[in-house]
């Protein structure tokens, strides 16, 4: 047997796990400032070699070779990399990849692209922006994962593209999710940052944009917060028209974070469980011209009405969820929209001062060329006659050298010259330039030293690029005081029901003729009703549990039932908490009248039932009532009533519900009613009914709270329990 080596597991995570996460969150999953992933930026690069910028295009498989010497991924991972970026899948603003074939669309789960060896791509056009100067030495370039070429570490984009373009990664504990913006405003923005750099980005960077269109419900303080942290939400939705002489609804634009397949499966589900029926029929009739899903009405039916219950239930209406992670300095920062453009016009800056110093150095090089061959045109019988008399040919520039005090890189210079160009004429030519590449290079480098001149160079490059490449908007803004939210149309049918629940938490409800036909209550054994009451089948109905919680549902939520059956189990039904227990339940139809809670220390909540009242549809409410004592008793009322209270040492007190004051407060602990002395509580609480005492006086009071009498042997009430 080996022997086995024990290692601490902290030392195996810095050993194996964190170098595994930088590498995945580094060289992996989060964009950079230029934009692109690794993946992204080693495609583009050897396009580019591949001189696939003013090329013709060439077979995908052929690109996907190529790319794999500085990617070591398999073949399909850099195909569907291409892919992404391509104009013919529709997934970016600013499509990098022309393409021609099958590529499917972004907007289409089934549609699938064709592979690498039918398709052709080449670079877009406006990859000329992305590359520009890239030979000048602008950005650092590294070598590839066996050393045998470079590759750039980032690419010089002469605009923000990493907020043009829409850009998702998942990492090792953190993620980033872009959405793209419209290059006329991002550029804009930029524009106005340069020259202010507390400029409002809300007023020229209107809201994100999607190339699948549809609208962004407009929320300023959402869209505020993103801008700010980069960190945000907001909700996108579809767009559609309706054609009146077909009675369909054609969907022409969706959120970009769904599919056609996906809203189409969810339309046909709510159909077949019957929670939409105006829909007869849905196809994606989606071809050459674009993308298109009909709905197929019937007869009578409101289609704005019906897409507004589709954008509640389906992803015809999405959010999408901002996380602005990007790597800066090979570390991850999640940044506002207005941080990563001055990122990036630091960035772009340097980028400009590099190649502004790499055309210094040329130009001073050739200058240098050229002031020597400038003291040949002194004499060039002596060039000539140095050259012809000097016997070897390694002793021609240290004789030329010598000869007319040059160095040995302008000597070089002249030994090369050929000897039809060693004429007067070709020398002035040549050493007419001197004074235009000094004025050039003392222009250059002015440039260099002034950070207005630089800032003008970026300003004037987004201009042109917005002249040549900007387009309007495809997403369009819906603000959210245009959205019309029609009242839903209720479906159920309302007709009276008597509706049970028992001790054990069954619930039934029963028309009044199925109740007339039936016999006894089919229970469980130990089991017995506990409330009965007459509602409406669309009331909503209020369940409050031991937990100190109420659950909302509808009455029409629940099937018609017999007394020949148990019922639906609420915990099951209504989702409750492990081993929390209906207490009590009550029906209402608008949300008027009171809850009454007795306590053990003789309290009384008095709740208003509109509290309970919600205007979005949660099922579930917490902190129903007070857990300050245990709950005796609870009545929902809807005109004021008079309760008897019992103590545990026999005391009755009889209570109008009138003398207890009413809270808007759920929580509340309540009202003093009956005074119990040390270890008595409040043990029973009961609707007065008349003839329940033979001298009800005796046990009434003006003022609470109030001890109540001893009640007689006689005249004890019955008596009501919790479950």
């Amino acid at each position: 047997m080996q022997n086995q080596t024990e290692q601490p597991i902290t030392r195996t995570l810095e050993e194996n796990y964190m170098p595994y996460t930088m590498s995945v969150i580094v060289s992996r999953a989060i964009p950079e400032i230029d934009g692109f992933k690794p993946s992204h930026r080693k495609l583009l690069y050897t396009m580019y070699k591949m001189g696939l910028l003013n090329g013709a295009k060439t077979k995908s498989a052929n690109i996907v070779g190529q790319t794999m010497r500085l990617n070591p991924h398999g073949d399909m991972a850099i195909y569907e990399t291409m892919v992404r970026l391509t104009r013919g899948h529709d997934a970016l603003i600013l499509p990098l990849v022309d393409s021609k074939g099958n590529f499917g669309k972004h907007y289409s789960r089934d549609m699938a692209f064709a592979a690498p060896r039918y398709t052709e791509a080449k670079l877009d056009p406006v990859c000329a922006e992305i590359f520009a100067d890239i030979d000048k030495d602008v950005v650092d370039f590294v070598d590839n994962y066996d050393g045998s070429m470079k590759e750039p570490t980032l690419l010089p984009t002469t605009f923000p593209n990493v907020l043009v373009n829409p850009n998702q990664g998942i990492a090792v504990g953190m993620a980033s999710t872009i959405c793209s913006f419209n290059l006329n405003e991002i550029c804009q923005t930029t524009i106005e940052l340069i020259k202010n750099p507390d400029h409002n980005i809300m007023l020229t960077l209107t809201a994100p944009d999607f190339t699948t269109g549809g609208y962004i419900i407009y929320d300023r303080e959402q869209l505020r917060q993103i801008y700010d942290t980069g960190v945000g939400s907001f909700k996108v939705r579809a767009k559609y028209t309706y054609d009146k002489k077909a009675n369909c609804i054609e969907i022409t634009e969706i959120p970009f974070s769904t599919t056609v397949e996906a809203i189409i499966d969810k339309v046909v589900d709510l159909v077949k469980t019957g929670k939409i029926k105006e829909a007869s029929y849905i196809r994606d009739e989606t071809d050459i011209n674009g993308m298109k899903i009909a709905i197929d009405l019937k007869r009578g039916s409101d289609p704005d009405k019906l897409m507004q219950r589709l954008f509640r239930m389906t992803t015809l209406e999405d959010s999408f969820s901002a996380n602005f992670n990007i790597l800066i300095g090979g570390r991850p920062k999640t940044m506002g929209v207005k941080e990563i453009l001055s990122e990036w016009i630091a960035f772009r800056t340097e980028c400009i001062k590099r190649g502004l110093y790499y055309d210094i150095q040329k130009t001073n090089d050739r200058l240098h060329l050229l002031l020597g061959l400038q003291k040949i045109l002194l004499d060039i019988d002596k060039a000539i006659k140095i050259v012809r008399e000097t016997e070897e040919e390694d002793e021609v520039v240290p004789n030329l050298m010598i000869g007319f005090g040059i160095d040995e890189v302008q000597a070089e210079f002249v030994a090369e010259i050929k000897l039809r160009n060693l004429n007067r004429e070709y020398i002035l030519n040549k050493t007419a330039e001197i004074e235009k590449l000094r004025k050039s290079a003392e222009e250059m480098q002015s440039t260099l030293n002034s950070h207005q001149k630089l800032k003008k160079i970026i300003i004037d490059q987004l201009t042109q690029i917005m002249k040549k490449y900007g387009k309007p908007r495809k997403t369009a803004l819906l603000y959210e005081d245009e959205i019309e939210e029609p009242e839903e149309e209720d479906t159920a049918e309302d007709y009276p029901v008597t509706v049970f629940m028992t001790s054990a938490g069954y619930f039934k409800k029963i028309t009044a003729q199925s109740l007339r036909m039936s016999g006894d209550h089919k229970l469980k054994e130990g089991d017995e009703i506990r409330f009965t009451f007459e509602a409406t089948n669309l009331s909503d109905i209020l369940v409050f549990t031991d937990k100190y919680q109420v659950y909302k549902a509808r009455i029409c939520d629940f099937d018609d039932s017999r007394t020949s059956v148990l019922g639906d189990f609420l915990p099951q039904k209504l989702g409750m908490d492990s081993g929390e227990t209906p207490v009590f339940i009550t029906a209402t139809t608008d949300y008027k009248g009171y809850i009454l809670a007795f306590f053990e220390n003789g309290k009384c909540a008095k709740i208003e039932t509109a509290s309970y009242e919600t205007k979005t549809n949660r099922k579930k409410l917490i902190n129903a009532y007070s857990d300050a004592s245990k709950l005796v008793a609870m009545f929902a009322i809807t005109e004021e009533k008079l309760f008897v209270l019992t103590s545990s040492n026999g005391r009755c007190l009889i209570v109008d519900s009138g003398a207890i004051g009413a809270k808007a407060s759920k929580t509340t602990a309540g009202v003093n009613v009956m005074t119990l002395k040390s270890k008595n509580v409040l043990s029973d609480v009961v609707l007065y009914e008349e003839g329940m005492f033979e001298k009800p006086n005796k046990y009434r009071t003006k003022n609470i709270p109030a001890a109540g009498s001893f009640l007689k042997e006689d005249e004890a009430p019955a008596q009501t329990k919790l479950i």
